[in-house]
């Protein structure tokens, strides 16, 4: 199966690092990226500098970057403001981001989750007339910092919602990287037949070492989009506790070994992950990046000798 995986290392990877990155080094990490196969990008995001300084060059890296005509460059854009900045740069996609629960949407974006809500149906009437197209990202879909495990029926709602402002596409956040397989199974199937008609990408952290498991269970009911970061870097300032993505290399590595087909290579990718990680000056979360050499490139060979 084709696997399409968004590349999100230099905006939700880099937004919660304490030491400011140089939009020099955003715009290599992308070209790497690139270098290694990925052909979509969460670039960087048009929020408020004072609320999230590491993306106070959102323009400036969109502007930098020298990537093939097939590349996708998403930016998350939370509300108007951030939308008319989008609309001046070369962004195809605007995220619109906001929060599945009324704790993590306040301390998130000042506002309720029907204010947030409201606040995208301009940006969705400017993506149109721009000609991007909109998407919109639930945070806190499966675990809410604040309030624990979030109710089916508020993601439901809030994806009813969204759907009636005219989303077709959606991202079902694991913020703070408490979602379980079976969670992951309910969630994405109820929402599967609640709302056919739209696309799901599951955006996956490893807080607890699950997220793989979490792919699985997505790949199970025909989910085919991910998104993951170089290295596994990543976090949410307003989400106390919560780690980084699941690190591309080590779902592409995953996925390889299932047979699946994702269009990277897993050696650059390791290569560039090492190149980040001296970048950062800290050893990342990607366990690939610490494993020994694979020596097969088709790790299940011998399972499949040895059962068949």
């Amino acid at each position: 199966m084709k696997i399409e995986i968004t590349e999100v290392g230099s905006r939700d990877g880099l937004q919660n690092e304490p030491v400011p990155v140089p939009t020099e080094t955003k715009i290599e990490l992308i070209h790497r990226a690139v270098d290694a196969g990925a052909r979509r990008f969460e670039v960087t995001s048009f929020v408020s500098p004072r609320a999230v300084p590491q993306m106070a060059d959102a323009e400036a890296v969109l502007a930098g970057l020298d990537v093939p005509e097939d590349v996708v460059l998403q930016a998350l854009v939370p509300n108007l403001r951030g939308a008319e900045r989008a609309a001046k740069t070369r962004a195809q996609e605007w995220v619109c981001f906001l929060s599945v629960t009324e704790s993590h949407s306040q301390a998130n974006s000042n506002c309720s989750v029907d204010e947030a809500i409201a606040r995208l149906e301009p940006v969705v009437e400017l993506a149109r007339t721009e000609g991007r197209k909109p998407v919109a990202a639930l945070a806190a879909s499966f675990g809410c910092p604040f309030e624990g495990i979030t109710p089916l029926d508020q993601v439901l709602r809030v994806a009813r919602g969204l759907h009636d402002l005219g989303f077709e596409e959606m991202k079902l956040g694991d913020t703070i990287g408490t979602a379980i397989p079976s969670q992951v199974s309910v969630t994405v199937s109820s929402l599967q037949k609640a709302l056919p008609q739209v696309g799901l990408v599951l955006h996956l952290h490893d807080t607890r070492g699950l997220s793989l498991a979490n792919v699985m269970a997505g790949l199970s009911l025909g989910i085919t989009r991910y998104e993951s970061s170089l290295g596994g870097i990543g976090g949410c300032p307003f989400a106390p506790g919560a780690t980084g993505n699941v690190a591309t290399e080590d779902l592409v590595h995953f996925l390889h070994a299932e047979g699946h087909e994702t269009g990277f290579d897993l050696g650059k990718l390791v290569e560039h992950g090492r190149w980040l990680s001296e970048q950062l000056g800290r050893e990342l979360p990607g366990r690939l990046l610490k494993a020994p050499p694979i020596g097969a490139t088709q790790p299940l060979d011998g399972i499949e000798r040895a059962v068949g």
